[in-house]
């Protein structure tokens, strides 16, 4: 409050003194008149005057009052406002705590299963990524859906990219590419899929802002795939190779937490696949002597 609103109502509060005190008076005055007998030698329209006087000066008072009490009534329900606001938060930080916990204690992380990649729950993980994004996979059949999402991420929020992607040269790829042909429809050509990645890569880089380019990174692993894992910093979505299906089309796994159970098993195939893993040279990647 400023020197001159707290002037002012010191000023307010001697006035309201004054006035208390005079209207007291008056009635005091008036009490003492009655007991030394003064009153009855008064003329009735001077002692309805003397009332009305001091009954106007109270409810006067009380007029000038009502906006204060008013004020007070509306900071009261302010309060309580903020009150339950508070508490409403509360409880619901203290039920997210208590989820998070049970989910680490009792089901090492996942959060919930899905009957095949959700793709707009990973959009969503992709819109919240503040730190890195990876993916680990043979080739990845829904690229196109995302790859502008990764592109934002990038560029707006300055994420990591980090790829894995099967070898195209690799023995493991025509074993794939049998486990596949178990269901005719899926007769999938396992290295023109990779490179088409690879393809997808290259084009997303050469669009980006020079800055950029060094926080995309695509290696190639020779070895067998364990997961297909979508990751977006603590978020992971992990599936299974299965013969006959895509892991896209498999059961997907969520997972919250790089230090839950099952965030830590997830994280350490991710490094282990990362350290033998061969770097793609980006935006020329037919010139990687590795491919």
């Amino acid at each position: 409050m400023s020197r001159s609103g707290s002037s002012a109502g010191s000023v307010r509060h001697r006035i309201e003194q004054g006035v208390l005190c005079s209207l007291a008076g008056a009635g005091i005055c008036v009490s003492v008149a009655d007991i030394l007998g003064l009153v009855d030698g008064m003329d009735t329209r001077t002692l309805s005057k003397v009332t009305l006087l001091i009954l106007g000066g109270v409810t006067l008072f009380l007029v000038v009052e009502i906006h204060g009490l008013k004020a007070l009534d509306d900071v009261k329900d302010q309060v309580t406002r903020l009150d339950a606001s508070v508490n409403q938060q509360l409880s619901k930080l203290d039920m997210d705590a208590l989820a998070r916990e049970l989910r680490e204690e009792h089901f090492g992380g996942v959060v919930r299963a899905y009957p095949r990649f959700p793709d707009d729950r990973f959009a969503e993980f992709l819109d919240a990524a503040r730190e890195e994004v990876t993916i680990l996979q043979t080739w990845i059949p829904n690229l196109d859906l995302f790859q502008e999402k990764l592109a934002q991420a990038l560029v707006q929020r300055e994420v990591r990219l980090r790829v894995l992607l099967l070898k195209p040269s690799s023995p493991v790829a025509d074993l794939r590419y049998r486990a596949l042909a178990r269901d005719p429809a899926l007769s999938e050509d396992v290295r023109a899929n990779v490179e088409h990645c690879l393809a997808t890569f290259a084009a997303l880089v050469r669009r980006l802002p020079e800055s950029c380019c060094p926080r995309v990174e695509v290696r190639v692993y020779n070895s067998l795939p364990s997961l297909a894992v979508y990751k977006a910093d603590e978020r992971y979505l992990v599936s299974s190779f299965l013969h006959g299906r895509l892991a896209i089309h498999s059961s997907q796994t969520e997972i919250e937490g790089r230090d839950t159970a099952m965030g830590r098993q997830v994280q350490e195939e991710l490094n282990t696949l990362w350290d033998i893993g061969l770097p793609v040279q980006l935006p020329d990647w037919r010139d990687s002597p590795h491919l």
